[in-house]
């Protein structure tokens, strides 16, 4: 007999019921140490007293009025973004696969608006992840992704990621735009390199093409800048945003130049939840904080520490480990063991790790973790990696 809840995930047998900070608490009690924050989601941990606050407070006011009338918290929300970004321009959705539907949808309409609608395609690359939805899947192509669900969405053209002359061999007059992850995610936390990105950006600009950055997974300080590809010092045209900004609340966005969004006027696109007022209480309140003073300072210092003794990990279990890649707090650990035995290794330790493609284990904990919470985290992990190394 089928589950209540759809068995579309191989869960894990722990069922969380509070949490604070880097920490976790199950249903029997036990307390976890978090290093995947929900994939990447739990920015600022479990229950951060400025965004308990922000969600009470606008929760005993106002839930949801629709798009059809002004959201101040939306308005607010996208004037932080827009002051600290490339961006012009914000839509609010409620998940990153909406952001990237509406990055797809804008770049289509800002040619045929031109008077080119002939150009639609979209140049992507193996091993991305781009959401869920049928377009997404579709735009990353991978036959996990799409098996059983054909046909696909007609207008992506996959290239091998690092493989540059696929990329300008598969630019033609049908092209729009190139859709890039800063650092690939799912794929096996794969940063681009800087010169590679802006390569990229040179080749939008040489054929006319939109840039297209998801930064779902990437951004919000995760790897130490406000987002990822200000690491290379280029701009894209249009970026998707989700995960982190709402720092546990489900929020997405999708920022664009206004040249970019000068096709999407009244009537292109809609959303009937996204940017409502309790998402984008939080959402403000999560740039607020990282925006203060020194907190993107201090992601890179405790990252240099969390990198530091992955490496020694590495050193010390070459049977279990292989490398560590990855910028900031968004970090693999090449397994030459199945990531799977460390990970469930790890939850012997109560340890949380999130695993990702390539035999890759995924470090991405809350960015405002201490000193202390590092080694305890390095720890668990060592005697992990000790339990997969004994058989246990």
């Amino acid at each position: 007999m089928i589950s209540p809840v759809m068995p579309t995930y191989a869960r894990a047998p722990l069922s969380f019921v509070e949490g604070e900070g880097p920490w976790l608490k199950t249903d029997s009690g036990e307390t976890y140490l978090d290093m995947g924050a929900g994939i990447a989601v739990s920015a600022l941990g479990h229950a951060h007293p400025r965004l308990v606050a922000a969600l009470e407070g606008q929760a005993r006011r106002l839930w949801h009025t629709s798009n059809l009338y002004q959201i101040p918290n939306q308005e607010d929300l996208a004037r932080l973004l827009v002051d600290h970004t490339f961006a012009d321009t914000v839509f609010f959705t409620n998940s990153g696969t909406e952001a990237m539907e509406c990055a797809v949808k804008m770049a289509r309409k800002y040619f045929s608006a031109k008077g080119q609608p002939e150009r639609y395609r979209m140049v992507t690359f193996s091993g991305s992840f781009h959401g869920r939805t049928l377009g997404m899947i579709s735009a990353a192509g991978s036959e996990k992704l799409v098996k059983g669900f054909g046909p696909m969405l007609e207008g992506f053209d996959h290239v091998p990621f690092g493989d540059h002359e696929a990329l300008k061999a598969a630019i033609g007059p049908e092209t729009a735009a190139i859709i890039i992850e800063p650092v690939l995610g799912e794929g096996g936390i794969k940063p681009v390199p800087k010169q590679c990105m802006q390569g990229l950006r040179d080749l939008c600009d040489e054929h006319g093409l939109l840039l297209i950055c998801d930064e779902i997974q990437c951004g919000m300080g995760r790897t130490g800048k406000l987002f990822a590809h200000e690491w290379s010092g280029i701009t894209p045209d249009i970026m998707a945003v989700a995960k982190g900004i709402g720092g546990g609340f489900p929020l997405g966005a999708c920022l664009a130049t206004e040249e970019a969004a000068s096709g999407m006027t009244a009537g292109t696109h809609g959303t009937t939840y996204g940017g409502n007022p309790l998402a984008c209480a939080v959402g403000a309140e999560v740039m607020r904080v990282m925006l203060e003073d020194g907190f993107l300072d201090r992601v890179r210092q405790i990252s240099g520490r969390m990198r530091q003794g992955l490496e020694g990990l590495v050193a010390s279990h070459p049977d279990v480990f292989e490398s560590v890649r990855g910028e900031g707090l968004m970090l693999g650990l090449v397994c030459k063991a199945p990531n799977a035995d460390v990970i469930n290794a790890g939850y012997a330790e109560h340890l949380l790790t999130v695993p990702a493609a390539e035999n890759v284990i995924r470090i991405l904990p809350p960015l405002n973790l201490t000193d202390a919470e590092v080694d305890e985290a390095l720890h668990r992990l060592d005697r992990a990696a000790t339990r997969v190394e004994a058989g246990a």
